[in-house]
């Protein structure tokens, strides 16, 4: 399970007048922002952003720059793989350490929608397990059984960040990940190609990435 809310994409209008200074043809951005406050590319600089991500990374260095916030709420096994990207990108998350135990845990706070049925009931037994803990920490403040919520905590529980990142980044993942086995990076790569203008700059055209 994955979700994606709340997205934000900032900062194409001064991206794109950079993307110009090399060549200083200013004079022919043609892009503008609409009534809805939506950037809209022009023709010609949809025609130069296009060959710029054509020619790979060290030219597009302009999408470097276009940014992306969203909130993901996903489990923690796919995370694991989230972070392996590093650069350039920022995370703000909801705290396991400080409030894992502020609300009793129950069985939607976990991906379960791959799980067999005899692999549903054991989890089922592992919520019940945690919440009794919970419930006794809550009781206690004994740390031993603190740490016992930490340690027994499945990867399948969920976590929200409010991540930031570029369309570079967002074009890193979605190349190594479109055919990934978990289908939360397919999900994550349908979205990334939701974006204002991501499959006209890097899918249509067939571009290096």
């Amino acid at each position: 399970m994955i979700k994606l809310e709340r997205t934000s994409v900032m900062n194409f209008e001064n991206a794109m007048r950079g993307a110009r200074n090399p060549l200083n043809s200013w004079d022919r951005y043609d892009s503008y922002t609409d009534a809805e406050g939506n950037f809209v590319f022009g023709a010609n600089d949809l025609a130069l952003a296009r060959k710029l991500c054509h020619a790979g990374s060290d030219h597009r260095k302009f999408i470097r720059q276009v940014f992306i916030s969203v909130d993901i709420t996903a489990p923690i096994y796919w995370w694991k793989e989230y972070d392996t990207y590093k650069v350039g990108t920022v995370a703000n998350s909801t705290s396991t350490m400080h409030k894992i135990h502020s609300k009793p845990f129950e069985i939607s706070d976990f991906s379960t929608d791959h799980l067999v049925p005899s692999a549903l009931l054991h989890m089922e037994n592992m919520v019940l397990a945690l919440e009794n803990i919970r419930k006794e920490y809550i009781d206690t403040n004994d740390k031993s059984l603190w740490y016992s919520i930490i340690q027994l905590l499945p990867e399948s529980y969920n976590q929200m960040r409010t991540c930031t990142f570029s369309y570079e980044n967002a074009a890193s993942m979605y190349n190594a990940r479109k055919n990934h086995k978990l289908e939360e990076w397919h999900t994550f790569c349908g979205w990334v190609c939701s974006l204002p203008y991501f499959k006209e700059l890097f899918i249509d055209n067939n571009s290096e990435m």
